[in-house]
């Protein structure tokens, strides 16, 4: 195998969230600022940093309130969260070969666990890191460092899978192989590949064959 460790993004990269977050994002604004923005401003540091950051976009001084609202929003909507195509199985048939799985993702860990609890694929990932487990969020490298440090691996065995410019700056700032999937629908492909990934891949299929 090309890459006996694989690191996935979460959002846009392995669930169809993307919905779920736009609602939020625009619950949010609208009930803490009393204040509507284009669909593209709200989602525009969706996976950068964690979502007080993203939050203190709309009002610094009220990032907190604004991130408290977006998750009490947020988290009832997993009963409707969906898997992209061909991801699940795709996860369990690389556990399958004996590779090293793990998600690092902009979201807390306990956000994580909620698209576990729905989804029931949390039981083929070896490493799990939030944004509440490293200094910094993407596109700093340190979520998947800690990562790599966990499971004791190379970053040159090591593949970075996500749809955001944020998490292929993120991958090759950690010197891990970046690999950039157009099926998110939260950022456009031509950001992501601004960012200069190793491979895009348009299908679960494609990327099966690059990893």
């Amino acid at each position: 195998m090309r890459f006996p460790v694989v690191l996935f993004d979460l959002d846009g990269t392995i669930v169809d969230s993307g919905w779920m977050i736009l609602a939020s994002y625009r619950h949010a604004t609208n009930s803490v600022l009393g204040r509507d923005f284009p669909d593209d401003v709200l989602l525009a540091r969706v996976g950068a940093g964690d979502l007080e950051q993203q939050m203190a976009e709309f009002d610094a001084s009220r990032a907190d309130e604004l991130a408290r609202a977006y998750r009490e929003f947020y988290a009832p909507l997993h009963s409707e969260l969906q898997a992209f195509p061909g991801m699940i199985e795709l996860l369990r048939k690389l556990d399958d070969e004996g590779r090293e799985l793990g998600v690092v993702s902009a979201k807390r860990g306990d956000i994580v666990q909620l698209a576990f609890d729905a989804l029931g694929f949390g039981d083929v990932m070896d490493v799990v890191v939030g944004s509440d487990e490293a200094p910094r969020g993407k596109p700093h490298p340190d979520q998947i460092l800690v990562a790599l440090e966990r499971l004791g691996a190379e970053p040159a065995d090591t593949a970075y899978v996500g749809d955001a410019p944020f998490d292929v700056a993120a991958a090759k700032a950690a010197g891990v192989h970046a690999i950039g999937v157009t099926w998110g629908g939260i950022h456009t492909r031509e950001r992501m590949e601004a960012e200069g990934p190793d491979a895009v891949v348009d299908t679960a299929e494609e990327l099966y064959g690059v990893l």
